[in-house]
């Protein structure tokens, strides 16, 4: 059964899979109308179908490509003549390990896709649609932005960017728009299944709950932030971790 129409539209970056295309299934299934981003058009055109042509659309291309950000946002409008939410997941991680040594090169690209692009499109959104007519952002960060990441180093130092650019966003944008982040552990995604393949059990038992996320974990989180129900929350991180900092206590 199709949901009743809510009357908002979120734009959400990186949807054709994984998590983003989680937090697009929930909002969906609230009755928003979606706009979903990504790198593929293949994977794009067979979400849209598994999400419903009459409640999606997609603009292919890439997060950290300005004209791309531009088209996507002036899409979005066109289609739906709204933008309520925006849901920053586009991301990227495309070197393990520490920093000491890292490419300065690779650190820009991943700044550029996982900060920068989010920053813009937060922009784009803000002078469109959200500074006169309110709404709410979601920048999904990680908990490798929390505290420091020995496999990850690159990729959590640009997810406390994240986190601090949703402080500033929020302190920005307020009252007209509410900006909060997620922050995940490892979810069951291809993005990162470098973190847990072949050896998923021994990574989950790590979990208080026992199990690793599902990208339906984040999908009810964003659900909840750019609900009525979180009017009162702005700039907060929402740690989504199946209790793993629970062990960092002593004993």
């Amino acid at each position: 059964m199709t949901a009743q129409d809510s009357g908002r539209v979120a734009l959400i970056t990186g949807a054709s899979r994984g998590i983003g295309y989680g937090i697009a299934e929930a909002f969906v299934a609230r009755g928003d109308r979606v706009c979903i981003t990504g790198r593929g058009e293949d994977a794009l055109k067979e979400a849209v179908e598994r999400l419903g042509s009459d409640r999606a659309i997609a603009v292919a291309g890439k997060a950290h490509d300005d004209a791309h950000r531009e088209a996507a946002v002036e899409r979005t409008m066109e289609e739906f003549g709204r933008i309520d939410f925006l849901v920053n997941n586009a991301g990227t991680n495309p070197v393990f390990g520490p920093v000491a040594d890292l490419d300065l090169d690779v650190a820009r690209k991943v700044f550029e896709i996982n900060v920068v692009s989010a920053l813009g499109f937060a922009q784009r959104t803000w002078k469109a649609w959200q500074k006169e007519n309110g709404g709410a952002i979601v920048n999904i960060a990680s908990v490798a932005g929390l505290s420091a990441s020995p496999f990850v180093g690159a990729y959590g130092v640009s997810k406390a960017a994240l986190v601090n650019l949703t402080l500033q966003l929020a302190h920005e944008f307020a009252p007209a728009v509410r900006v909060n982040a997620i922050a995940p552990a490892v979810v069951k995604t291809r993005f990162a299944r470098a973190l847990y393949e072949g050896r998923e059990a021994e990574t989950a038992a790590s979990y208080p709950l026992g199990r690793l996320g599902a990208p339906e974990d984040v999908g009810g989180a964003a659900a909840f932030l750019t609900s009525d129900q979180a009017g009162w929350v702005t700039g907060q991180t929402l740690v989504v971790d199946g209790g793993l900092f629970l062990n960092a206590g002593v004993g």
